[in-house]
């Protein structure tokens, strides 16, 4: 019984005389935190398409204001930045002489390119990925996501336009035609 309270003893003394921190005050250690904005000013971002070794990848940069799909368009015919290109991002979107012109179209985007898409299909077809998964990021609205806006494109030298859709991988899928039956 002795040896168990000389135990508990030395336990609590142990306990007792704290982690070794003292009772000073706050320490002065470096310039107050930076970068943050104000309460209440919103951030805005456009999504952008790039290619890595691994296929397609998303990419963020900071806007000034929400951008259109016409607008994160105009960013992605840019190219990647220094910072992206570092991190091995390409783009496989051709030189294109003309416009991809996109407008908002009720939870769509209607896509018109100045080029035939077989123009467009070097890299597998990744230049089409990044320009349609650019546009439909640009479109979704806050309860809509990528794979739920449609990208109706209208191709030059084809008449009716076709609709595809981006998945949340960052490809490509057609929408079936409803007027068309499968069998």
């Amino acid at each position: 019984m002795k040896r168990q309270l000389t135990c508990l003893v030395a336990v609590l003394s142990v306990l007792s005389a704290g982690c070794g921190i003292g009772s000073t005050g706050p320490v002065p250690a470096g310039v107050p935190a930076s970068g943050l904005r104000e309460p209440g000013s919103a951030t805005h971002y456009a999504q952008l398409y790039f290619v890595s070794p691994y296929g397609v990848q998303a990419v963020t940069r900071e806007v000034d204001a929400p951008a259109t799909p016409q607008q994160a368009l105009d960013l992605l015919l840019k190219g990647p930045d220094a910072a992206e290109r570092a991190r091995g991002l390409i783009t496989e979107v051709p030189p294109i002489h003309g416009r991809l012109v996109a407008k908002d179209a009720d939870s769509a985007v209607d896509l018109h390119l100045p080029v035939p898409v077989a123009n467009m299909t070097r890299g597998g077809g990744l230049g089409l990925s990044q320009i349609i998964c650019t546009a439909a990021n640009a479109q979704a609205a806050d309860d809509k996501q990528p794979p739920d806006v449609n990208v109706r494109v209208y191709e030059e030298g084809y008449g009716t336009p076709w609709t595809i859709r981006c998945n949340a991988a960052g490809n490509v899928v057609p929408v079936p035609d409803p007027s068309v039956t499968v069998r």
